[in-house]
């Protein structure tokens, strides 16, 4: 009888495993889908009209 409560047990314990790997990889894959997309769209290089943005240093002090 115990050896089916374990079994029971072990098949639960490798399902909620199987589980939590397959989660935890959806994780990762959507937080770096977001962290490409933020970088994108926050490129510090280039203005809104595709001109380089230079800033306060492209501007001389006269």
């Amino acid at each position: 009888m115990t050896d089916q409560n374990d079994k029971s047990a072990s098949q639960a314990r490798a399902s909620r495993d199987d589980r939590l790997k397959s989660a935890l990889r959806e994780n990762l894959k959507r937080r770096k889908v977001q962290a490409r997309e933020r970088a994108a769209s926050t490129d510090p290089s280039q203005n809104d009209d595709g001109s380089l943005n230079e800033g306060a240093a492209g501007k001389t002090g006269n």
